[in-house]
């Protein structure tokens, strides 16, 4: 959520290389998901708009709030708007999870047990590509995105359909577990009644989900209050997202703690337990 580098996920692989050892490199295959370059250039365009002087004097005040906000909830907005539409924002970031599984089942076979891991709007994200991904294969319509018409994508991008393994993997059902940091699935809901809201269903019955936030972060929410599958499903854990004296001074007791869940002990303890059990 907001302005985010195509190699966000660099630093985190380094910590958990340096938690794990060797075998981090030697049994993990880290795969991150960017749709970011598909909202990106157009909330910059917007900024740089919005932002240019006027006269000598600038058009707003609370620069770095704002372009927080901007980034931030532009991200949420744009991918809810027009969801339906082909071609959507909404379709495209799906397109993108399908691709980096796809490629991910090619390159270590339909066994692979996957680890999944989301933050902040992420986690709404990950969450409807998978809801709908289970709601395609109980013979349901899907009003959007790629799951839509999984095999018309598939043909489109690779000039064939999918086989019965592939989907399988691309609807995640070799999941084993799923940690969130920093969720904001509450904000996507909250306005519904709660018989409809309906978490994910377990991939398999072994699957965890633990969900981290740290009560100071505006952006990061427990999950088990939302509805009774959510209650059943999910772990709230609450954490004091942080690592080291910078953090703990100037981010882990303010909502500046939502960016700093990735180098949280916490969290990669977390992690790294559920990548071990697998090693072993």
């Amino acid at each position: 959520m907001g302005e985010t580098p195509r190699d966000y996920a660099a630093d985190l692989e380094q910590r958990l290389l340096a938690q794990i050892g060797a075998r981090f490199k030697q049994q993990v295959d880290l795969r991150p998901v960017f749709y970011q370059d598909i909202l990106q250039p157009n909330e910059r365009e917007v900024w740089e708009r919005i932002t240019a002087s006027a006269g000598g004097q600038k058009t707003v005040r609370f620069a770095n709030l704002r372009k927080f906000l901007l980034f931030g909830f532009g991200d949420a907005a744009g991918l809810e708007n027009r969801k339906e539409d082909a071609g959507s924002v909404y379709e495209l970031a799906q397109m993108e999870i399908a691709k980096t599984l796809l490629d991910a089942f090619r390159a270590n076979g339909a066994d692979t047990p996957l680890v999944l891991l989301a933050h902040s709007l992420g986690c709404q994200v990950l969450s409807s590509y998978i809801y709908d991904a289970q709601k395609a294969k109980s013979g349901l319509p899907v009003a959007a995105g790629v799951w839509r018409d999984i095999d018309h994508w598939s043909h489109a991008l690779q000039g064939r359909a999918l086989s019965a393994a592939e989907k399988s993997f691309l609807r995640c059902e070799s999941a084993l577990g799923w940690i969130t940091t920093g969720c904001n699935i509450p904000i996507f809901v909250a306005a519904h009644k709660e018989m409809t809201i309906i978490p994910i269903a377990p991939p398999r019955a072994s699957f965890k989900w633990l969900n981290l936030y740290d009560p100071d972060d505006v952006l990061g929410w427990p999950l088990q209050p939302l509805s009774q599958g959510y209650r059943q499903l999910v772990e709230d854990r609450a954490i004091n997202a942080g690592h080291g004296v910078i953090d703990l001074i100037v981010r882990s007791w303010n909502p500046l703690s939502h960016e700093v869940y990735w180098r949280d002990k916490q969290v990669l303890a977390a992690l790294g337990l559920m990548l071990t059990q697998l090693m072993r």
